[in-house]
């Protein structure tokens, strides 16, 4: 079954994003935004942790480098029912690498191997996948990107997300290293072909349904997609589940997904969240059609 995933977003995919993007598709794995390990086991764990049952599937990404650390949130998140816990091998901020996270960890893949391990034991059979880059910095993505994958996989992870873009750890902001690093799709092809006994999720600069179905005919196990799918959740989301996974069911439609927000959102105040908190994340439902600058105001 191909798989469909709507990419961990800092200050983006946050609960009344994700129950959002699911009125418009039911079978999309949807990720929290990226949660420290630390925060988990020294912070407010229901409010970072806790989420509606519509919300599933759903993903947990964690952010750490401390085996012991990330075994002790993976124990601590596992009983909230994720459906998958995703290890952080990919964010390029230079806040991230001061926590000696992120995409500076494809410098040391036997380190990456001890953390997912670790996750592992401490998982309670909860899958715990990994989401990288193809390199960082100097490295040769033919080399590192299979180097990477080969130590990871025999700690016994079976499903990687790969950016299919290098990071640059000095010179580039984080916006810019989702943009300006040049896209190599083969690459990840590739790395299918090589181990088709992982499943491959493919990622970075898929902005059209089109272009996740042109990413899963080349043999990719499944894409995940991110601004585009919030931007214009209903291009991308709107129709993943006839055209990506195969149900026959209709388009969603934007005011049917309006109707089912007026009741959550009622709901959401009535137990004191900020009513911008959740209108924010729904400026794009009506993106490319009439009335959609007014609907925005």
């Amino acid at each position: 079954m191909p798989l469909l995933a709507v990419a961990p977003m800092m200050d983006w995919t946050d609960r009344h994003c994700r129950f959002l993007h699911r009125q418009f598709s039911r079978r999309a794995l949807l990720y929290t935004e990226m949660v420290t390990a630390a925060a988990v086991v020294h912070g407010p764990r229901d409010r970072l942790l806790a989420f509606d049952a519509a919300e599933r599937p759903l993903a947990l990404q964690l952010g750490g480098s401390e085996p012991a650390l990330l075994a002790q949130a993976v124990r601590l998140a596992a009983p909230y029912g994720f459906d998958e816990i995703n290890l952080n091998v990919g964010c390029p901020s230079d806040r991230v690498q001061s926590g000696a996270f992120g995409a500076c960890l494809m410098r040391d893949p036997a380190l990456v191997a001890d953390c997912v391990a670790a996750m592992m034991d401490a998982s309670d059979g909860v899958e715990i996948t990994v989401k990288c880059r193809i390199g960082v910095d100097d490295q040769d993505p033919r080399v590192a990107l299979p180097t990477f994958v080969e130590r990871v996989a025999a700690a016994g992870v079976r499903r990687f997300v790969v950016h299919a873009r290098k990071a640059w750890l000095e010179g580039l902001s984080p916006k810019q290293n989702r943009d300006a690093p040049p896209l190599d799709h083969a690459l990840v092809a590739d790395l299918k072909r090589a181990r088709p006994d992982l499943a491959i999720i493919a990622n970075g600069g898929v902005g059209t349904l089109d272009a996740v179905l042109e990413r899963l005919a080349a043999g990719l196990d499944g894409v995940m997609v991110g601004r585009a799918a919030y931007h214009d959740p209903g291009a991308i989301l709107g129709l993943a589940d006839a055209r990506v996974f195969g149900d026959a069911v209709g388009e969603t439609a934007p005011e049917t997904v309006v109707a089912a927000m007026l009741d959550y959102i009622e709901a959401q105040r009535g137990a004191g969240e900020p009513l911008a908190r959740i209108t924010r994340h729904m400026l794009g439902l009506f993106a490319g059609r009439p009335g959609a600058r007014r609907w925005r105001r």
